[in-house]
Parts: structure tokens; C-alpha cells; sequence
């Protein structure tokens, strides 16, 4: 990895540490991140991230096989995204194998989340690698750093998926002191959501919502119609998926079941010892609403995860195409 100069901005450091050519990273998202589109991201300039559970389960590859494939048809870098909570032993040793696969095929960034990074940070900062891990706080943030991550991606309250509560620019505020690598991830689509991520003082930005509706990905096109007719009003928080807040698109289906867990499911959520069985027992049923989902042609029509950028996104596009419009505003390496 190249050192910069103090002169340097932080994005264009964040490029050159990575060798990438724009400070985009393709959010590691569950289950729309397959090989085509990890690699779309990364040859348009980005960097693609791995989720392991979509390669694997969602796309069918065996992993290593899969890492391999997505190698085939890019040759720029890549990352694999690492969920590192001690959930199981059996899903940590899974875990633990995938990052050792990793290694052994040339990956060298990683985005973990959850648990504490120290044992992961350690075995790939061996190899040379670089280790960012998701935030939605400062409580969080020092955990990670104490576990010897290298940069933070800062979940705020307007991201898919696993949504945070801090605005950008109060993660910004209350992160920047530790001088670290700060990454923007929620509620930016445009040309000019990037800019003025990286103006405020951001080293680079992370979408997934934007490449869901892209022609790489191969998510059923009623998910994407979803997304290009929804506004942010429509983005709306479940704690049906995984026992904790998801970012999903207000459905007829989500309007009609409810989005929120029944009162004796909340009951197990707000125990100390209860909640980890209650999060499991929502993580299987979406494994299993999503296979039955897969079954009828991969529609995905019970949750339909999107994050707040929503509003920004009027179009299917390429990869390409949307990285050219960002690249207009950009000239890291120049």
C-alpha cells in the first residue's frame, strides 16, 4: 500500500491505498451482490465487495470457485465483506474459512461488521491487506478500532440494509477526531450525493442501493421497478428480517403484514439472553423466505431491501454509465 502526503486529500489517499481509481465502494449487499455486479463495480473504477452468504447461497458458487469467477472477468480489486458476530462456532469457523480462502486468492480489503475485528485484523494485516469496519456510532467505533481496523464505514440514518441513526455529517463530526480512513455509507445516488460526502471530508462513499438497479445485477426487474418508483417517504424500518432495524421499501406486502416484530417477539428482543435466539430465529425464516422467493424466479416480494437514495435513482443503467457521471465530478488521480 502507497503512503501519502499530508497535502494529499483524503479521498485521493483512500484511492491510492486501495489502487482503485474512484473512491466508490459497491456495498456488499444480501442477496443482490452477484459476481457480475461485484465486478462491474470494480472494473468501472470502484471497488466491488464479496458478500459471501449471496456468492454462496443466493448465486450458487462454491467460494473460492466464486472469488475466482469474479476474478475472471475483472482484473481490478476487489474485497469480501466478513459479518464476524460470534452467532454460532460453526458459523464463525465458516467465517474464518472464507477469510483464509480470501487471502490465499489475492483479496486484500475487507469490510467487517458485528463482532470484534482483533482476530481478523491481525491475519490480514500478516498479509499486507486493509481491514475497514461498519459503524453506526462512536460507541461502536472505538470497539473497532481497538480491534485494529484501519477505517471506518460510517452507517448513517439514511443507508439500506442495516440502517444507522446518526445524520452523515454527525457521524463525520464525532468520527474524524480519531484520524481514520471515515467512509460514507446511506443515502447517496447522484453525482452530487458523492461530491458533497467527499467535500464535507469523507475518504470515499459506499452504495448499494444504486447498483441494485443496475443491468449487472441480476435482481428480479419488479425489485427494481420497486426502487425506481419509490421516494424516501417510502423507505420504512423492520426488525422482522434480522431482529434489529433493516431499511426496507414500504410494499402493498409491508403495508398489509406490518413492519414491525409482534409484542412477544420485542419482549425477546430487548432481553439480554433472549435476543440472540430471537435474531437467529428471524434470520433462518428470511433465509427461508428467500429461497421460497427464489423458487418463483427470484421476485423477491416480501422485503425489499433499499436505503433512503431511493429518491435519487430514475433509471436502470449500467455500472459503467453511472460511474462515468461520477467520474465527472472526480479526478482523484489527477
Amino acid at each position: 500500500m502507497t503512503q501519502s502526503g499530508e497535502s494529499q486529500k483524503p479521498f485521493k489517499t483512500f484511492c491510492n491505498d486501495l489502487d482503485i481509481a474512484l473512491p466508490i465502494i459497491g456495498g456488499a449487499m444480501y442477496p443482490c451482490s452477484n459476481p457480475e455486479l461485484v465486478a462491474a463495480i470494480s472494473e468501472a473504477g470502484g471497488i466491488g465487495i464479496v458478500q459471501p452468504l449471496s456468492l454462496t447461497y443466493v448465486h450458487g458458487h462454491d467460494f473460492r470457485e466464486g472469488l475466482r469467477h469474479i476474478r475472471s472477468l475483472t482484473s481490478k480489486p476487489i474485497g469480501v465483506n466478513l459479518l464476524i458476530e460470534k452467532s454460532s462456532q460453526r458459523y464463525l469457523d465458516r467465517i474464518k474459512t472464507w477469510l483464509d480462502i480470501s487471502l490465499e486468492e489475492g483479496v486484500s480489503f475487507f469490510v467487517t461488521a458485528l463482532g470484534n475485528p482483533r482476530f481478523f485484523a491481525d491475519k490480514i494485516h500478516a498479509q499486507g491487506g486493509l481491514v475497514y469496519h461498519n459503524t453506526t456510532n462512536r460507541k461502536w467505533a472505538e470497539k473497532a478500532l481497538d480491534g485494529g481496523v484501519d477505517g471506518l464505514i460510517c452507517v448513517n440514518d439514511r443507508a439500506g440494509g442495516h440502517a444507522g441513526t446518526e445524520a452523515a455529517s454527525k457521524l463525520y463530526e464525532d468520527l474524524i477526531d480519531f484520524g481514520k480512513p471515515l467512509i460514507c455509507a446511506g443515502g447517496i445516488s447522484t453525482s452530487q450525493d458523492v461530491a458533497s460526502m467527499l467535500d464535507m471530508g469523507y475518504s470515499g462513499i459506499q452504495m448499494g442501493t444504486r447498483f441494485i438497479a443496475t443491468q449487472e445485477c441480476t435482481a428480479n426487474q419488479n425489485y427494481k421497478q420497486a426502487i425506481l418508483d419509490a421516494d424516501e417517504n417510502k423507505i420504512v424500518l423492520t426488525d422482522k428480517l434480522s431482529g434489529v432495524p433493516v431499511s426496507i421499501i414500504e410494499t402493498d406486502y409491508i403495508k398489509n403484514s406490518g413492519s414491525q416484530a409482534g409484542a412477544f417477539a420485542r419482549w425477546m428482543l430487548r432481553g439480554s439472553k433472549t435476543k440472540k435466539y430471537m435474531r437467529m430465529f428471524y434470520s433462518l425464516r428470511s433465509f427461508r423466505t428467500l429461497k421460497s422467493d427464489l423458487g418463483k424466479g427470484g421476485a423477491y416480494q416480501h422485503f425489499l431491501q433499499a436505503g433512503k437514495s431511493v429518491g435519487g435513482i430514475h433509471e436502470i443503467q449500467s455500472v459503467a454509465e453511472i460511474m462515468v457521471q461520477y467520474r465527472k465530478h472526480l479526478t482523484p488521480n489527477t
